[in-house]
C-alpha cells in the first residue's frame, strides 16, 4: 500500500500554506488570485534580471546615429 502525503509549500505571493499536489490547480500558489497577481507582475515587467552593460559592450553604430 502506498500512502501519499500532501506536501505543503508557502505561497510565493501571500505566504499562506498551499498543497503542492495535482489537486491544487494553482500550485505553487494557494489560489487563483495569488496566481493572477504574480502573472500581472510578470506582464508589467516588475520581475527583471538586472543587466550591467559596460561601454565597450555597446554597439558603436548606436553612437554614430
Amino acid at each position: 500500500m502506498i500512502i501519499k502525503s500532501n506536501r505543503k509549500v508557502t505561497c510565493p505571493n501571500c505566504g499562506e500554506f498551499a498543497d503542492f499536489s495535482p489537486s491544487n490547480p494553482f500550485r505553487p500558489f494557494c489560489c487563483e488570485r495569488c496566481k493572477l497577481i504574480d502573472l500581472g507582475l510578470w506582464a508589467s515587467e516588475q520581475y527583471a534580471i538586472p543587466v550591467h552593460m559596460q561601454i565597450n559592450e555597446l554597439d558603436e553604430e548606436n553612437f554614430n546615429d
